[in-house]
């Protein structure tokens, strides 16, 4: 058998709602089971998140569209790929990575290429990112989308993609999905499969 993570699902015997709103993430606490031991139940916080979509546009120059953009519960302002939270039901990841494109740096693109699906913070949190390449780019419209607090701030910056490896490798570019995106592009371009 190939090496893969495989779903699974302790017994939950508890679980107590911390805090839900209309917002998407919500966070709770469940009580949970050893499967085979009853008398053993520990507690976990998680955080239910309906997943995120990034978009890592790279145009014929090599140069990745990246944002600037001020995290709150991070207070950093991050270097990061344009991105969105799975917030539509039913749209496909490929969909909303398009929407989010169009909707914060005004771009579409006519090829799409998934690169990474990953769970970033799987010991508290459902969230899963989807990581998409876009290529053969070209401005459009972001349609009625208002970009409104931290989104109405967002700096545009070109980076080439060598610069943009090097600022991750050294510790400078942090945020997670830009730097699995940015690792992934480049193994498989030296891979030969971009």
């Amino acid at each position: 058998m190939p090496l893969q993570d495989e779903p699974a699902s302790w017994p939950v015997t508890a679980t107590r709602d911390i805090h839900r709103d209309d917002w998407v993430v919500a966070f709770r606490e469940d009580t949970v089971q050893r499967p085979g031991h009853p008398e053993d139940t520990f507690s976990r916080l998680i955080v239910e998140h309906p997943g995120a979509v990034m978009a890592m546009a790279v145009d014929e120059d090599e140069r990745v569209c990246c944002i600037r953009q001020y995290r709150h519960a991070s207070q950093h302002v991050f270097v990061e790929l344009p991105a969105g939270l799975r917030d539509a039901a039913g749209e496909d990841p490929v969909e909303t990575a398009k929407r989010e494109l169009r909707e914060e740096v005004e771009l579409e693109a006519t090829e799409w290429r998934h690169l990474l699906t990953t769970y970033p913070t799987a010991g508290i949190s459902n969230e899963m990112h989807f990581l998409y390449l876009a290529r053969g780019l070209s401005p459009a419209g972001r349609g009625d989308f208002a970009m409104l607090h931290e989104e109405a701030e967002i700096e545009i910056v070109w980076v080439p993609m060598g610069e943009l490896l090097d600022a991750v490798l050294a510790g400078r570019v942090q945020e997670a999905p830009v730097a699995a995106s940015v690792m992934a592009y480049d193994i498989l371009k030296r891979r030969g499969e971009l």
